[in-house]
């Protein structure tokens, strides 16, 4: 045989070898995609497509005393993008932007801005129609992050208690902000796999669950606060006011069933307000309180043991001199007993009152009950009020803040000063939160002052009296008007004034407390008597009914629907009239 026989025998054997030994090389290159290096590939697999994730978690649920929800947090997503796969893409951004609602030039600003991160944010909490429209379109770099957005069922209703969250879900406002630490959740976070537009396509495993935010239970009744907000409302927008406040208290409990306040604002659209609308005026805005601060000023006198309910005081001629001051009543009310200078709110007989007591029992009082300090709700930017140290008092000062100028008050602390003697005698903690429990007071005067300074408010409402108009049907009704000249630059204004009403019924038993203030009506009447007693008496009114409250003054619902026909009418009204620098 020859050479090149040999040559051409051997040939297909080489080429068999060679076949032999690329399947044994393919065959162990399988093995050890498969078995050897499986562990190693899934990790680099892994770490393209495996990502860790927060999963965010759901802020607690604010209810009122009910269970009703005030605010609750709905899942929704944000649209996000990585802007270096994006970049990769532009030919798509018009689309994109479209798709967003966005501007083009504002989303090419945004996106080139980003363009050296992996991370930012399109569109924030979007309509669950519109994440699903944008995802369709299936670009490069578009994601959906879940996220959590704060609705509040009762709207503008209960917008100033409540407050409201921002975008990251934290709480910027109200009580949202004050209990922000106890409703916020803490987000867990887990593995995911991503396809390639960065996408969820499995769920790996979680790492570590999100703890969900407490819920919180207010001592806000959803029902009473509708009815304060709604009767504000009509009282503000009918006497063309600039601003209102309406405060509940339940005499019991010290608990904020209600507060309102006007104007006020959507917590769910807040694209378009102002920030002074945010605030709770109720709580964070002061006033001299004039006349409904007088009964506290009774209240020392009967103490002391100078005088009694009957005592007379000779208030002829209608004023009175104080140093350089003068100071004087609508008329001249010539001799009248203590009773009467509540009922016909009387400066000079206060006055005379006040300057016969000392200085320092007059301050003991109004300080203890929570005049010139916060009532320790813990509400964000809640007032102090102002009382001035009596030391610093001159006779004219110790007389006209025995009637309610010199000092400021919030209609949160004036509605606390009521509730003592509501509570016969006792300073009660007020609180946002729901507690069924009777609150432990403060004595701060004896349950017999109490109750005889609460006698002498009824007969403000009854015949004769300047708050008539805050007579609730079928309950004994007990409270004060107040009308105060407001003080600007150059002094106190000829034609701005706050119109007040504090009361509480039933007057036998008190279980509600209630104080509106309207500030700068001006469609006509500003007497406290004609522009918050009316609501005052609405809202109660509504109030007992709702919490079942059994009447105490059957006998007073015929001259009670005599009253309200009359003012329809447009008759004569029981009206009151302002002495400054005091007021009724």
């Amino acid at each position: 045989m020859s050479d090149n026989d040999n040559v051409s025998a051997a040939r297909p054997r080489f080429v068999l070898a060679i076949f032999v030994l690329v399947m044994a090389a393919l065959m162990w290159r399988v093995v050890d995609l498969q078995l050897l290096s499986k562990n190693f590939l899934r990790q680099q697999g892994d770490a393209r497509y495996l990502r860790v994730v927060t999963v965010p978690a759901s802020r607690g649920t604010i209810t009122d005393r009910h269970g009703e929800p005030l605010a609750v947090s709905t899942p929704v997503d944000s649209v996000w993008a990585n802007p270096k796969e994006l970049m990769q893409a532009r030919d798509r951004w018009k689309e994109l932007a479209r798709g967003l609602d966005i501007p083009y030039k504002r989303f090419e600003a945004l996106v080139e801005r980003h363009q050296q991160r992996e991370f930012v944010y399109l569109r924030r909490r979007v309509h669950p129609a519109l994440a699903s429209k944008v995802m369709a379109l299936q670009i490069p770099g578009i994601s959906l992050q879940r996220e959590f957005r704060r609705y509040y069922p009762a709207g503008e209703v209960t917008a100033h208690v409540l407050g409201f969250t921002n975008v990251d879900d934290a709480g910027q406002e109200g009580l949202e902000l004050a209990y922000d630490h106890w409703l916020l959740g803490e987000p867990g976070t887990k593995r995911v796999i991503k396809d390639r537009l960065g996408r969820i396509v499995e769920n790996v495993e979680n790492i570590r669950e999100p703890v969900l935010g407490r819920n919180l239970m207010l001592s806000i009744d959803r029902r009473l606060q509708y009815l304060a907000y709604r009767e504000l409302k009509a009282a503000v927008r009918k006497h063309k006011a600039k601003s209102g406040s309406v405060v509940v208290l339940d005499a019991r409990t010290g608990e904020v069933l209600a507060m309102a306040n006007q104007p006020a604002y959507n917590p769910n659209n807040r694209s378009s307000l102002r920030g002074d609308y945010y605030r709770n005026r109720a709580v964070t805005d002061v006033f001299e309180p004039g006349s409904t601060i007088k009964p506290f000023t009774i209240g020392v006198a009967l103490a002391s043991g100078k005088y009694s309910a009957s005592t007379v005081l000779n208030t002829s001629p209608g004023y009175m001199r104080v140093g350089r001051n003068t100071i004087r009543d609508i008329r001249n009310y010539g001799s009248i007993d203590v009773t009467t200078v509540i009922q016909k709110s009387s400066n000079v007989g206060t006055s005379k009152i006040a300057l016969s007591l000392e200085p320092e029992k007059l301050w003991e009082m109004f300080s203890g009950v929570g005049f010139g300090v916060a009532t320790g709700t813990g509400f964000p930017g809640e007032a102090s009020g102002v009382l001035t140290g009596h030391w610093r008092w001159h006779p004219i000062d110790q007389a006209t803040i025995a009637f309610g100028y010199g000092l400021s008050v919030t209609p949160l602390q004036l509605a606390r000063a009521y509730m003592v003697l509501a509570a016969d005698g006792e300073l009660r903690p007020v609180t946002f939160e729901y507690q069924p429990t009777i609150s432990e007071g403060i004595p701060v005067m004896t349950p017999e002052v109490a109750r005889q300074v609460r006698a002498m408010l009824e007969t403000v409402v009854n015949d004769g009296g300047t708050g008539q108009l805050a007579r609730v049907a079928g309950y004994r009704t007990a409270g004060k008007t107040g009308t105060v000249r407001k003080n600007g630059v150059s002094g106190y204004q000829e034609d701005r004034y706050t119109s007040m009403f504090a009361g509480m019924v039933p007057a036998t038993n008190p279980r509600l407390v209630m104080v509106v203030t309207i500030d700068e009506p001006s469609a006509g009447d500003y007497y406290g008597g004609v522009i918050a007693a009316p609501v005052f008496a609405s809202v109660m009114a509504g109030a007992l009914r709702l919490l079942d409250s059994a009447p105490d003054d059957l006998n007073s619902r015929g001259r009670e629907l005599q009253l309200r026909n009359a003012a329809a009418s447009g008759d004569d009204a029981p009206r009151v009239a302002l002495s400054l620098p005091g007021g009724t």
